[in-house]
């Protein structure tokens, strides 16, 4: 692992990112901004997600909570709704209870101090990194993805990426590139070179505004850079999914708990295969879980729905039924909604694919 540049290459590299990115960055709207709350939240929203996704996402999000007010005192239920579809959902409640920090403690003023900011809700170093810098224009470094890759081939590092002791080393070779009176453009252009040009695979290096000081294209190993270790095998979970309508055509949702996967967002009752088999057994249990006086007759659904998360796997299978009788004691995180409640409280997108599914097909017969 080579580290070192000599100064002049430092200060060359540097300079051609940065007239680079002048030149070629992407039209996207959280840039120029130099708001901290609107970078917060784009930042927020990037992490794990594709740009061109991020966008429309980001602009109904800011038009809808446009300050850090807005969005401190909103009801979660409403900002879990506006991020309804991005996926990992801990985030937006990360995002709303970090600003409401900010709000009650800072008056409504993002930290300009790294060590202050790092205390916040859901601040870790790439994000306050990415805030002072792009925001405030402070020289300060912003680890990502992208970053990591572009770094890696530069100096030919080798070391693993998802060790935390790699980021520290690319941190500390940021602190030597980043020119202090072009911290906002420098980031993002190493960032842009790294989704646009240094890419995973078949990198532009013909294009690469830096490539004469590459030392993986020296080697001719650019993809093999960066090295990162394999992600834990994905594993897959089986459901039944319950389909309960009542009396009134009404359905029946769950909110999941407070912490977790998914976390307070509504579904449709789900039952795992590994902790209930027997099929059989299935309309006894449900009566049960719903303080029914007698089993409901429960019908499989020829349709399945498949979800795949970052780690994980959801197969759920359907089942439908209507009850006659109403639930003397529903449990406190059950309901009855509308169809018209259901497109408006939020639901993960495993289950809006079997909202519509069976909206539709209910249509169709």
């Amino acid at each position: 692992m080579t580290l070192e540049l000599h100064q002049n290459h430092s200060i060359l590299v540097s300079a051609s990112l940065v007239d680079w990115y002048r030149k070629n960055q992407r039209d996207l709207p959280w840039r120029n901004m130099h708001n901290p709350y609107y970078t917060w939240i784009s930042e927020v929203m990037l992490q794990q997600t594709q740009v061109d996704t991020v966008i429309p996402y980001y602009e109904r999000f800011k038009s809808r909570f446009p300050t850090m007010q807005s969005l401190a005192y909103a009801d979660e239920e409403d900002v879990l709704k506006s991020w309804e579809g991005l996926g990992y959902y801990s985030r937006a409640r990360n995002l709303q209870a970090g600003v409401r920090e900010v709000v009650e403690q800072y008056g409504g003023v993002v930290p300009k101090d790294r060590s202050t900011l790092l205390k916040i809700k859901g601040i870790g170093p790439y994000t306050s990194g990415a805030i002072l810098s792009i925001a405030y224009n402070l020289p300060v470094p912003a680890v990502d993805g992208n970053v990591m890759r572009v770094l890696s081939r530069l100096f030919l590092i080798k070391e693993d990426i998802a060790k935390p002791k790699t980021r520290q080393v690319f941190e500390k070779l940021l602190d030597e590139l980043i020119p202090n009176e072009a911290a906002s453009d420098f980031n993002q252009g190493i960032m842009e070179l790294g989704a646009l040009i240094c890419k995973p695979k078949n990198p532009l290096c013909e294009e690469c505004p830096i490539s004469q000081w590459c030392q993986a294209k020296q080697q001719d190993i650019q993809e093999s850079l960066p090295i990162k270790s394999k992600k834990a095998k994905q594993k897959t979970e089986a459901y039944r999914v319950l389909w309960l309508k009542d009396a009134s055509d009404r359905v029946l949702v769950h909110k999941r708990s407070e912490s977790g996967l998914l976390a307070n967002l509504w579904e449709f009752p789900m039952i795992s295969h590994s902790e209930h088999s027997d099929e059989s057994h299935l309309n006894s249990y449900v009566a049960e879980m719903l303080s029914l006086k007698k089993p409901l007759t429960l019908n499989k659904v020829n349709q399945s729905v498949s979800h795949t998360f970052s780690h994980l796997k959801w197969e759920l299978n359907l089942w439908e039924g209507t009850l006659l009788e109403t639930s003397p004691c529903l449990p406190n995180s059950f309901k009855w909604v509308t169809i018209k409640e259901l497109h408006e409280i939020p639901i993960p997108v495993s289950h809006q694919k079997i909202r519509e599914l069976m909206i539709n097909s209910k249509r169709a017969d």
